[in-house]
């Protein structure tokens, strides 16, 4: 049985974001394809977590 708090751990996502400013690993392999899903990737969470503020102040004004 999980609790509330499993639900609302971000550490993940703040994490992710983390490894944006870092330099990329050389020994990694890149290409487009891979960019553009982690372009896309931080888009949509970006797009998550405002809209997810939006909502929580619309509901704390009511």
């Amino acid at each position: 049985m999980s609790r509330i708090g499993d639900y609302f751990k971000l550490g993940d996502v703040f994490r992710y974001f983390y490894r944006v400013f870092q330099k990329p690993d050389p020994s990694r392999p890149t290409n487009a394809n891979i960019r553009m899903m982690h372009g896309i990737n931080r888009i949509s969470i970006i797009m998550f977590l405002i809209c997810l503020i939006v909502m929580i102040v619309r509901a704390i004004l009511r």
